[in-house]
């Protein structure tokens, strides 16, 4: 990667939040040595990471993409956070490489034909999955949530792949066995990133954007206190 990297903007495509609107995004590649370093850099200023690409919205008009970041230390535990806690605490979290598995998505596959059959995302191969999985130079993790299996592993519920940063953890993408929703199990691997930002001593976890009036982001202002990223930085959402 050279010392400057170089940044690009896609044509307009249809909003995937907002109805009638178009967006743009800026977006640059994350290679070589100075890969992990720039996605740091970037991720605190509003990028999000796609495989070996990072980008964000540069929409024409329109400033709805907000990025949002929970503050661990001060994590408020409301009851109902609570709950979801404890209805999946029997679940064991596994933190391992950026490996894709057949089972993963096996997992991924039920996901997007329940939850998202019409998205961007609906047809993506097994080879699609292992490059989102693979194709990283940055530092990344996939947390591996399973059911109790006492001797032996298992079976799996969800997984988030995860990028560490050196001040948080950056949710990438998350997805969970679709009869596993009444538990809330994406809310329960947010909590756990949580906790598990404060056992290494991060101060953040990064959600990606929230968008005010999608009913797809709403599910974000759940964690508080939180921040969020204006012309002026960071500051209390």
């Amino acid at each position: 990667m050279s010392e400057h990297p170089q940044f690009y903007l896609t044509a307009p495509s249809p909003c995937p939040y907002l109805p009638e609107r178009y967006e743009r995004k800026v977006f640059t590649h994350l290679v070589g040595e100075r890969a992990e370093a720039l996605n740091d850099l970037l991720t605190q200023g509003g990028f999000r990471r796609s495989q070996n690409i990072a980008y964000r919205p540069a929409c024409e008009g329109c400033r709805a993409c907000i990025s949002v970041r929970v503050v661990v230390d001060e994590f408020e535990w409301t009851r109902s956070l609570k709950r979801v806690w404890r209805e999946n605490k029997d679940l064991e979290r596994r933190e391992r490489q950026p490996l894709p598995s057949s089972e993963q998505y096996s997992v991924f596959r039920a996901y997007l034909d329940t939850r998202h059959a019409d998205g961007g995302m609906a047809d993506m191969t097994v080879l699609d999955y292992a490059m989102m999985v693979e194709d990283t130079h940055v530092d990344t993790r996939i947390f591996e949530y399973r059911e109790p299996g006492g001797r032996t592993r298992g079976p799996l519920a969800g997984c988030a792949l995860t990028d560490l940063l050196t001040d948080g953890l950056s949710m990438v993408y998350s997805f969970y066995e679709p009869e596993r929703r009444a538990t809330s199990l994406g809310t329960y691997m947010i909590l756990d990133h949580i906790m598990r930002a404060k056992e290494i001593g991060l101060p953040y976890v990064y959600l990606g954007y929230w968008v005010d009036g999608s009913d797809k982001m709403a599910y974000k202002t759940r964690f508080q206190p939180q921040e969020r990223l204006g012309p002026k930085g960071w500051s209390r959402g």
